[in-house]
């Protein structure tokens, strides 16, 4: 997949494509069936299939407050995409001059003259251009006037319950990982790089690999049973494992984190990034009265975790 970010320095190769337009937080099973319908679009057409989003994350640009939302990050976004075959990802940089332009001048500026799009599809409830004034309506008129076809995709829903970034994270937050896949078509897993921590696992028996869960939507607290998939380094591969997120109360405040421990593992990860799959809540975060007691707790948590990710 190759990603283009400088809207203003596009190589001719890179014009032409069918795009699902979106953020695609978290590339659930609705971002998939938009991007399923440009897919088509692109094999009819004969031209590239692409996806056309935006970096930072229009709702962080705007925000004025720190909490964090995300589901994925880009490079997980992107990770994401190429799996299911996306073949141009244009990363476009939402600033102030993005953030202004018009319905109309996105559709000119951005959708006709930078990438020269063949056919977008976008969801029912797609709002583009400032002050979101840009409809599905509005859309479909600049692609018959500017050039380039337009679909609207239905919202996917599953029983009552429309599928959403927002109702992945609630889900999230109330622990419940498996709802989650339900409707993201896959684990939600947190990815990043693997960073040296306080190492009071490995004096505990349970050496963990530590990363930042900054600037992601923070699952509820506590103990998960996870699949780990190293994605590069020596060790890459994929692992059983139980992860604990939060902020470690055993050991005083601390900033959240995820600390992954991997089953029947030995080697140094640090560096190394990874991608932790949430596959059950296990229990919450807990304060035992010594390290006897708290290591007693691990073992059981990894028993538990191990019974669970046999059958998965």
């Amino acid at each position: 997949m190759r990603i283009i970010r400088d809207p203003y320095f596009i190589d001719p190769t890179d014009r032409g494509a069918a795009v699902a337009i979106g953020n695609f937080d978290g590339v659930h099973l609705g971002h998939q069936a938009v991007i399923d319908v440009a897919r088509k679009a692109a094999a009819d057409k004969g031209v590239p299939l692409g996806i056309l989003t935006f970096e930072p994350h229009p709702r962080a640009f705007f925000s004025k407050d720190n909490n964090p939302f995300r589901l994925m990050n880009a490079e997980a976004k992107a990770n994401r995409l190429a799996k299911l075959g996306v073949e141009k990802l244009y990363e476009m940089p939402f600033n102030a001059g993005l953030s202004g332009l018009t319905d109309r001048e996105f559709a000119q500026t951005v959708i006709t003259d930078q990438l020269g799009l063949t056919h977008v599809v976008v969801g029912a409830d797609f709002c583009f251009g400032k002050g979101r004034k840009g409809t599905v309506e509005s859309l479909t008129a600049y692609g018959a006037e500017m050039g380039f076809g337009v679909t609207i995709a239905p919202l996917l829903s599953i029983g009552s319950e429309e599928v959403s970034s927002t109702a992945i994270r609630t889900a999230l937050t109330e622990g419940r990982p498996q709802d989650a896949a339900l409707m993201l078509g896959h684990w939600h897993r947190l990815e990043n790089q693997v960073i040296r921590g306080e190492q009071r696992g490995r004096i505990l028996g349970y050496p963990t690999a530590n990363m930042s869960i900054d600037d992601l939507h923070p699952p509820k607290f506590g103990v998960y049973a996870v699949k780990v998939t190293v994605l590069d380094g020596t060790h890459a591969g994929r692992y059983d494992g139980a992860a604990s997120i939060g902020i470690r109360p055993m050991f005083g405040e601390n900033k959240p984190n995820c600390e992954s421990f991997l089953f029947d593992f030995k080697g140094d990860l640090y560096g190394a990034t990874l991608s932790v799959a949430l596959v059950e809540y296990l229990r919450p975060e807990l304060k035992f009265d010594g390290l006897d007691a708290l290591i007693t707790q691990m073992d059981a948590d990894c028993a538990r975790a191990r019974e669970i990710l046999a059958d998965v």
